[in-house]
């Protein structure tokens, strides 16, 4: 019914957090030759916001295709129908599921990136001559 808005909220607050990462970035910007290019934290924060907003964005279509999700005021036909309490459990089950489940692919992406990134450093210096 309304799941879809649990990861809607936290692509929210993760929006406002990549702001003000990007911020605190920009105003820490500094670069050196030779360092190997990573990825900001600002830019992996934008991958969880995507994939949250993308997956909310087929669902709430979903549930317009469905019926579940009207074009006026309350907009959820829980709401309507005095299923209100139904909505809520589901919204903390399967909404507070798919957040979690989204948020954990994310982390074993960022994952695979800090190591892909380690590894090019690791290589870098190698191939520089300058490991000990």
């Amino acid at each position: 019914m309304a799941c879809f808005t649990v990861p809607v909220a936290e692509a929210i607050v993760t929006t406002a957090i990549t702001k003000i990462v990007k911020s605190k970035e920009k105003a820490g910007k500094s670069s050196s030759k030779g360092e190997v290019m990573k990825v900001k934290l600002s830019e992996k924060l934008s991958w969880l916001n995507k994939m949250l907003l993308g997956g909310s964005a087929l669902l709430a279509f979903e549930h317009v295709w469905h019926g579940e999700v009207i074009p006026a005021f309350p907009f959820l036909t829980a709401v309507t129908n005095g299923e209100t309490s139904e909505m809520l459990h589901e919204m903390g089950t399967v909404g507070v599921t798919m957040s979690v489940l989204v948020t954990l692919v994310w982390i074993g992406m960022v994952a695979i990136s800090s190591a892909l990134e380690k590894r090019k450093t690791e290589e870098t210096v190698t191939i520089g001559g300058a490991r000990s």
